[in-house]
C-alpha cells in the first residue's frame, strides 16, 4: 500500500502543541514509509474561523520542520462535491431528506468494526448509531461527511488522529462503504495529559506553538520531546535526531495510554539541545531571539555573552535575566551587599593586569585568603553588585566580559550603597 496521510487542522484558533503532537505522528509515519503527507484545512464552519489561523498553522509547522506534500487544500472547496454525493446517496436509497437536510441511513443491526493500528480491534453496535446528517438544510456538509469524502478523493491510506475521534469513525466507515470506497487504516492516538492528570489545557501546555517559540525552545527539542509522548523505541533512549525518530517509529509501538506533558522534561531536553550546538550556531540563535523580541542589543556583544551562558540556561528566554547586566545598568539589593568585602574587592581588582578571567580568579582567591573568608562569603556580594542578581554566569568570566571600568564602578557603587 502506498502510504498517504493528511494533517487536517480546523482554523478555529491558533495551532496548539497538543495538535502538533498528532500532526507529528502523521509526518513521522509518512516519511518513514516513503509516503506523502498532505495539509488540509478543515474549514466547513466558516463562522468560527480565525482570520490569522491558517497562516499561523503553516508558519508553526514550517518552524518545527513538519513539511507537507503538494498545495494546502481547504475542505470548503469540496462542498459542491459533497452535495453531489449526498444527492446520489438519496437516489440510491442510502440516505433521505429530512426537513431540508440529508440524513444517512445507518444500519440497525450488527456492528461496525475496524482494526485500529494503535488500539487493535474496535467494535460499535450499529443500534447505537443514529442516522447521520450529511448535508445541513443550508447546504453545508457536516464534518462527518466532508472529512471521509476528502479522505476518499485524496486517496488517504491511513488516518492518524486523536482518540476523541473514535466515536466518529464508525459513522465515517459506513459513509465510505456506502460510497463504494474501502475505508483507510485508522490509528487513534491517546490524549496528552498535564502533570495534574487532566487533559491538556491552556493551564498546562495547550498553548500555541508561537508561545513555545517565543519562550526560546528549539524546534528540534520540541519535535524530540513530542515524539516521545506516547511512543518510545526502547524505553531508554531520550535524545533522538529527527532522522532516527523517522527510522524507528511504528504505529504498532504507540501506546494506548495517555502521555504526560512534562515541562521539566522539556526544559531539560531543550537545555541538552542548546548545549549541543556549536558556539557559533548557539550565538546566532541567541542573536535571532534577541532581535525577534525587540531588544536592541549589539549582535557582537550577544555573541560574546553566548560563550558564558551556553552551559547555564535551558531556554533562550532566560538569557535577558541571566546576562542582561552586560547590556544595561543594574539595581542590586543593598541588603545583599557588604561594604567591607566590596571595598576590599575593589582594591584587589584594580591592579589586575591583564583583565582576564584567569587573572581575576587569581586575584579574588588571594583576596579570600587575605581577609580570611570563604569564597561563598566573598563572591556573593561581588556577584550582586556587578550583575544585580544572586544567580549569574561564572563570576570571573562575567567580570572579564563586563570590562574593568564598568566592573569596578559597580563594585564601588555597591560598596557605597551598602553603608
Amino acid at each position: 500500500m502506498s502510504v498517504r496521510v493528511r494533517m487536517a487542522p480546523s482554523p478555529t484558533g491558533l495551532l496548539h502543541i497538543g495538535g502538533v503532537h498528532t500532526f507529528l505522528f502523521n509526518w513521522i509515519f509518512a516519511r518513514g514509509q516513503g509516503g506523502e503527507c498532505l495539509l488540509r484545512i478543515e474549514n466547513t464552519d466558516t463562522s468560527r474561523e480565525v482570520a490569522e489561523a491558517v497562516d499561523q498553522i503553516q508558519r508553526s509547522l514550517g518552524w518545527l520542520g513538519i513539511d507537507w506534500d503538494g498545495p494546502v487544500t481547504f475542505q470548503l472547496d469540496a462542498m459542491d462535491r459533497c452535495r453531489e454525493l449526498g444527492a446520489r446517496l438519496v437516489e440510491e436509497g442510502k440516505a433521505y431528506e429530512d426537513e431540508g437536510a440529508i440524513r444517512f441511513r445507518m444500519p440497525e443491526e450488527g456492528v461496525t468494526a475496524w482494526d485500529d493500528a494503535i488500539r487493535r480491534r474496535i467494535e460499535f453496535p450499529n443500534e447505537q448509531l443514529e442516522d447521520l446528517v450529511l448535508v445541513r438544510s443550508d447546504g453545508r456538509p457536516t464534518y462527518n461527511f466532508a472529512s471521509p469524502v476528502e479522505d476518499m478523493d485524496d486517496r488517504i491510506s491511513h488516518v492518524i488522529r486523536g482518540d476523541d475521534h473514535i466515536s466518529n469513525t464508525p459513522k465515517q466507515i459506513q459513509v465510505l462503504r456506502a460510497l463504494g470506497h474501502e475505508p483507510p487504516v485508522y490509528a487513534h492516538v491517546a490524549n496528552i495529559l498535564g502533570t495534574d492528570g487532566k487533559k491538556l489545557s491552556k493551564r498546562h501546555g495547550a498553548v500555541s506553538v508561537d508561545e513555545f517559540r517565543s519562550a526560546g525552545y528549539l524546534p528540534e527539542a520540541i519535535v524530540n520531546f513530542l515524539a516521545l509522548i506516547g511512543w518510545a523505541p526502547d524505553g531508554e533512549t531520550t535524545i533522538m535526531s529527527r532522522d532516527e525518530i523517522v527510522e524507528r517509529f511504528t504505529l504498532e509501538s504507540v501506546s494506548v495510554s495517555p502521555g504526560t506533558f512534562d515541562y521539566a522534561k522539556l526544559d531539560w531536553m531543550n537545555g541538552m539541545y542548546l548545549r549541543a550546538l556549536s558556539p557559533t550556531e548557539y550565538a546566532d540563535r541567541l542573536v535571532l531571539w534577541v532581535g525577534d523580541h525587540g531588544l536592541e542589543w549589539p549582535a557582537e556583544r550577544v555573541h560574546e555573552a553566548a560563550a558564558i551562558v551556553q552551559e547555564k540556561i535551558g531556554r533562550l528566554d532566560e538569557f535577558p535575566g541571566f546576562a542582561g547586566f552586560l547590556f544595561h545598568d543594574v539595581e542590586p539589593d543593598s541588603a545583599l551587599l557588604d561594604a567591607r568585602i566590596l571595598g576590599a574587592a575593589q582594591d584587589a581588582l584594580e591592579t589586575v593586569e591583564p583583565w582576564t578571567a584567569a587573572e581575576i580568579e587569581a586575584a579574588l582567591k588571594q583576596l579570600c585568603e587575605d581577609i580570611g573568608e570563604k569564597p561563598r562569603t566573598v563572591y556573593g556580594p561581588i556577584r550582586v553588585a556587578v550583575t544585580g542578581s544572586k544567580v549569574s554566569p561564572g563570576l570571573y568570566e562575567s567580570l572579564e566580559l563586563l570590562g574593568r571600568d564598568r566592573a569596578l564602578e559597580r563594585i564601588r557603587h555597591g560598596a557605597g550603597a551598602s553603608q
